[in-house]
């Protein structure tokens, strides 16, 4: 079981660093005097990362609420 962990750690420890240092990137995007963009464009941005944020929050509560259920016994 604690292989588990430990790639957990390991694996969750790289993805969310790269995930954020890649959010910090997208941004730098924001930053008119080297871009052109619309608010329709900024937009679209926010609502898929939000989206993503959403389906990862949902995956992992659903994950642990199947796990804390426990069984029902009537003795």
């Amino acid at each position: 079981m604690r292989d588990k962990r430990d790639r957990f750690v390991e694996l969750a420890q790289a993805r969310v660093t790269k995930a954020a240092q890649t959010i910090r990137l997208i941004g730098n995007l924001s930053n008119q005097n080297n871009y052109a963009y619309s608010e329709d464009d900024a937009q679209k941005i926010l609502t898929t990362l939000d989206g993503e944020v959403k389906l990862l929050r949902a995956k992992f509560q659903a994950a642990l609420s199947k796990r804390d259920k426990s069984e029902f016994k009537l003795d």
